[in-house]
């Protein structure tokens, strides 16, 4: 799903958390840069760019119930998530090509390989930064059993992503200088804030039994795996999550806090559960998260995971704006086309009325989008007391007290945007390379964007 985030998101980013440089009207340029879009270029959009972005080529019976139903619930249809305003339904774009989906493998590495400047060392496992008086000189790692050595002669860019950046870091003596001494690692930089900070989309689904309309899963037949590869296009070029939206739980608030995913199949336990089941999806997930998690290490030995605790309903606010979302995924199911199809309830239930038992529900079954960020956190200052956020990074994603040692991925982001991450961390790296060799960044874009949510108030 290609899902940018709100304006609002990057202004704080600059304006609450002192990241110079990483505005809306500063990232929208770099957005675009990335984009082929095959819409074309527009004042929000570009074209021409790696990252193949598109409308989907098919989108099932039920995603288009749901989306006629919340229009008649009062939700204005949106046909663009990522252009003047996020708020309203309708169907998401998605980073395809030729109806496969088009990775930042696609986009970025593989029209890479054959330069003389580029070698892919797969099967090969990065153990620690190497730190010497207080710059980053390289990497050791381990390939096939064997310990190997990258010196670097000029930066260490590290991508691990918001788990593996902060690991890597503290394996490598940067981190809270009591839990590198507990573990015996010798500290280089007492760094509190890695590790911490960890903000995920926390996610709970509405479910109905729809007997008398097929389920996504039962399109997986040799008729349309044939379509899909001759024609690219029909049911296997389905994202799944093909349509959804974003709607603001108080008309006051200066963004959505809650993002909607609809999907023509039954999602339980992180999509883990049986997919053989005539069902519609409704994923609610909030996407203005107050809880902070952390991660941190089990031991010295790299090849140890790290612990995790990502703190789900920690902050005492996160939880009604769920409560509001299951209520209105309800009232989405019973309208129109939609309330035509849904039948018996199979999340959370007829047994679950109540707003207490609701919340009860929601603490149970909760469970992630699959979108950490923030644990080597970016901002203005080492410590910035408006927000209590510690940086790892400063604006120019340089680690704090390490020189030549830069954090590129969506560990740096201070906060989960409001909505999916993919296309977000594509621009912070579109950016870096800017950064990296010294390049001006790109001018400034700021179309005049409207404020006010196009969604109705259905509180």
């Amino acid at each position: 799903i290609y899902i940018r985030g709100a304006r609002h998101d990057y202004d704080s980013w600059r304006d609450e958390y002192g990241c110079s440089g990483w505005g809306y009207a500063d990232l929208l340029p770099y957005f675009r840069r990335a984009e082929d879009n095959t819409r074309g270029a527009s004042a929000y959009h570009g074209a021409g760019g790696p990252l193949a972005v598109s409308d989907l080529k098919y989108k099932s019976a039920l995603t288009r119930a749901f989306v006629a139903s919340v229009r008649e619930c009062g939700v204005a249809e949106n046909d663009d998530f990522n252009g003047p305003h996020q708020d309203g339904s309708g169907f998401y774009q998605v980073t395809q090509r030729d109806g496969r989906r088009w990775s930042a493998a696609d986009a970025y590495l593989r029209p890479a390989m054959a330069r003389p400047n580029l070698e892919v060392r797969t099967d090969a496992r990065v153990t620690q930064i190497i730190v010497e008086a207080g710059r980053a000189a390289g990497v050791r790692y381990l390939a096939r059993g064997t310990e190997e050595t990258a010196r670097a002669e000029a930066e260490v860019i590290l991508a691990a992503g918001a788990i593996g950046s902060p690991q890597l870091l503290m394996l490598s003596g940067v981190g809270p200088a009591d839990h590198l001494n507990d573990l015996g690692i010798i500290v280089h930089v007492d760094s509190p804030g890695v590790g911490a900070n960890l903000s995920d989309h926390p996610v709970v689904t509405a479910m109905w039994h729809t007997p008398r309309t097929a389920g996504l899963w039962e399109e997986s037949t040799p008729a349309n795996l044939a379509r899909w590869r001759f024609r690219h296009s029909g049911p296997l070029t389905s994202n799944v999550a093909e349509a959804g939206g974003f709607s603001r739980t108080r008309p006051s608030l200066p963004a959505p806090d809650l993002q909607w995913h609809a999907l023509a199949t039954p999602y339980e336990r992180e999509g883990l559960g049986d997919p053989k089941t005539r069902a519609f999806s409704l994923l609610v997930t909030l996407v203005d998260v107050g809880s902070r998690g952390q991660v941190w290490l089990r031991s010295a030995d790299p090849r140890h995971k790290p612990a995790i605790d990502p703190a789900y309903l920690s902050d005492g606010t996160d939880i009604e704006p769920l409560v509001e979302g299951v209520r209105m995924a309800r009232e989405f199911a019973a309208a129109g086309a939609l309330g035509k199809v849904c039948k018996d309830e199979l999340a959370p239930g007829p047994d679950v009325r109540t707003d207490a038992q609701v919340r009860e529900f929601i603490r149970r079954d909760l469970g992630t989008l699959f979108h950490p960020v923030g644990t080597c956190a970016m901002g203005g200052d080492s410590r910035l007391a408006a927000s209590k956020l510690i940086s790892v990074v400063d604006p120019e994603l340089r680690v704090r007290g390490v020189e030549r040692l830069r954090v590129v991925d969506a560990s740096v982001m201070p906060v989960v945007p409001r909505g999916n991450t993919n296309a977000p961390t594509i621009a912070i790296a579109e950016r870096a390379a800017d950064l990296i060799i010294g390049r001006a960044p790109l001018e400034q874009v700021d179309p005049a964007l409207a404020s006010e949510p196009l969604a109705a108030d259905l509180s």
